[in-house]
C-alpha cells in the first residue's frame, strides 16, 4: 500500500468512529473557520470518508453561516459609527477622533484591487484567493456595500470555491488511491 492510501485509511478509520449523523456537522463546524472555510471543510470530510456531495454541503453550509453572522453584526456595527457621525455632525456631543492609519496586510491590499477593478461579483469571488469570505464580507458591508448583495455573491463564491474544491479532491482521490 502507498503512503498517500495509507494515510487515507488510517484517517477514515479514525473517522469512523464518529457516528454517521455527527459527521456532517463536523464538516460545517470546520467549514465556519476563517481560512479553513468551505474547500479545506470538505476535504477534510472527504478525506475522511464522507460522501463527497454530503461534505461539500456541510461544508458550504457552515462557510455561509459564519458569513451571514459576520454580515449582520458588521452591518450594525456600521450603522451604530454612521448614526454617531450623524449626531456629531448635527450638533450632538459626541466627537470622533482619527485612529492613526495601520499599514494594510498583502491580502487586503490585493482584495481592495480586486474591488475596485471587478467590483463585488469579482471580489467576492476572487476574495478567497486572498483573505477569508468572512474577512471580504466584512469589509465590503463596513464599505457600505448592501448586506444582500453581500450575501448574495458570497453564496455565490463559497458554491463555486466548495464545488471546485471537492471535485478536485474527489477526483484526485480516486485517481491517486483509489477511494
Amino acid at each position: 500500500m502507498n503512503p498517500l492510501a495509507e494515510l487515507v485509511q488510517n484517517f477514515q478509520d479514525l473517522v469512523a468512529q464518529v457516528p454517521e449523523l455527527v459527521k456532517p456537522l463536523i464538516v460545517m463546524l470546520a467549514g465556519a473557520v476563517p481560512f479553513v472555510e468551505g474547500e479545506l471543510a470538505a476535504t477534510v470530510g472527504i478525506v475522511g470518508g464522507i460522501n463527497p456531495v454530503l461534505a461539500a454541503i456541510a461544508a458550504a453550509i457552515g462557510n455561509f453561516v459564519s458569513v451571514l453572522l459576520v454580515v449582520m453584526l458588521t452591518s450594525r456595527a456600521r450603522t451604530a459609527v454612521v448614526d454617531r457621525r450623524n449626531a456629531s455632525a448635527h450638533g450632538g456631543t459626541m466627537v470622533m477622533e482619527a485612529e492613526p492609519a495601520q499599514p494594510e496586510s498583502k491580502g487586503r491590499v490585493r482584495f481592495r484591487k480586486w474591488l475596485v477593478r471587478f467590483g463585488v461579483p469579482g471580489a467576492s469571488i476572487l476574495g478567497p484567493l486572498a483573505i477569508p469570505t468572512q474577512i471580504t464580507s466584512a469589509m465590503l458591508v463596513a464599505g457600505g456595500t448592501s448586506r444582500a448583495w453581500v450575501l448574495l455573491w458570497q453564496a455565490i463564491a463559497i458554491v463555486l470555491w466548495t464545488t471546485v474544491t471537492t471535485i478536485s479532491v474527489w477526483a484526485a482521490l480516486t485517481f491517486l488511491v483509489g477511494v
